[in-house]
């Protein structure tokens, strides 16, 4: 609305936004690119059915430092719960003795 506001009429970005009660920010802002939310994804993916002991630590460190991505952690992170990896890993059972 606040976009249709300042094209049509002209009206100047700051009085769209008080108006239609948003920040600026918000007016300007742009959605990143779904391909490269689906590289990430990839890249997870291949991971962890390679190493089905890595965490998303792990996985983050080897895609920063060794693959040279420089993606935010909050976001693989988000991408990495969506793909519903960050289940818990079962603990190893104890061993049960006879006699103690």
């Amino acid at each position: 609305m606040a976009v249709h506001a300042v094209n049509t009429s002209g009206v100047s970005i700051r009085l769209a936004c008080a108006i239609f009660a948003i920040s600026e920010s918000g007016y300007r802002y742009k959605a990143k690119h779904r391909a490269e939310n689906d590289e990430i994804a990839h890249w997870l993916l291949r991971l962890t059915d390679n190493h089905r002991t890595w965490g998303f630590g792990l996985c983050f460190l080897y895609l920063r430092n060794v693959k040279g991505f420089g993606w935010n952690h909050k976001r693989v992170y988000r991408i990495y719960c969506e793909l519903e990896l960050n289940l818990r890993i079962k603990p190893r059972k104890r061993l049960k003795r006879d006699k103690p």
